[in-house]
């Protein structure tokens, strides 16, 4: 069962396809909506000094305002035609290529432990393998004995088949020491997957920047009046805190 979660771990990462970069134009979107934020975000103690602080703001509202980072270049003024209709999930090729990739690593989890498992019941249907060095109450019998209809068997004594998710759930110390804490053989992940969490596309529709371009300028204007700088009077502070004052 290691040998086999180790290999599972090392077949994943074969089957993991690189992630696609983003064009330019698809970043310079996202970095300018960052940047604004980050930028209102330190309004109230701010690093940046009054003057390069509101040129800063008002050049990066009227660039916001105008479109001028959207991917797809600034909007239409005149608005006319219909809006565009959201594309479809399913007919985009990174979202299918994100479906196969969940498809297969869902297949590499599942089908050896579903080898494993029927190969033990095979050739160890109804063997007791271990018996555990200390006692245990009759609540432990059903999940230490499946397979094993014997009511008055002591509870310490372990089924092949008990043995087996009793592995498979408490090997994971194990794959964390040796694989690292990202890796693909941790039983916990087979239990809460099914073959298509990963597999189908999140719903919903794509983010609209020019929305949020319009929004974000409101809020750099309205964190203008908030503004303070962290450097206003600074030599009498440092004065004052050293005991000069």
């Amino acid at each position: 069962m290691i040998l086999v979660g180790i290999l599972r771990h090392y077949v994943v990462l074969l089957l993991q396809t690189p992630p696609k970069k983003l064009p330019l134009a698809a970043i310079r979107e996202q970095r300018a909506l960052a940047r604004a934020q980050i930028l209102r975000a330190t309004t109230t103690h701010s690093p940046i000094p009054p003057t390069y602080y509101h040129s800063i703001s008002s050049s990066l509202s009227k660039a916001l305002a105008d479109g001028s980072y959207l991917k797809d270049g600034p909007p239409n003024p005149k608005g006319d035609g219909a809006p565009a209709a959201p594309p479809n999930p399913l007919s985009d090729p990174a979202a299918m290529d994100g479906m196969m990739s969940g498809m297969k690593t869902q297949m590499v989890m599942m089908v050896p432990q579903m080898v494993i498992m029927g190969w033990i019941n095979f050739f160890f249907q109804g063997f007791v393998l271990i018996k555990l060095p200390f006692p245990l109450t009759l609540g432990f019998k059903s999940m230490l004995q499946r397979g094993i209809e014997t009511p008055d068997m002591d509870v310490r004594w372990v089924s092949s088949l008990s043995w087996y998710f009793l592995n498979f759930l408490g090997l994971n110390g194990l794959y964390r020491i040796i694989l690292g804490g990202d890796n693909s053989a941790d039983a916990s992940k087979d239990m809460a997957a099914t073959p298509f969490n990963t597999a189908m596309p999140s719903a919903g529709q794509p983010q609209d920047y020019n929305k949020l371009f319009k929004a974000e300028k409101d809020n750099l204007e309205f964190a203008e009046g908030l503004y303070k700088w962290a450097g206003e009077d600074v030599e009498t502070r440092v004065l004052r805190k050293y005991g000069r004052l």
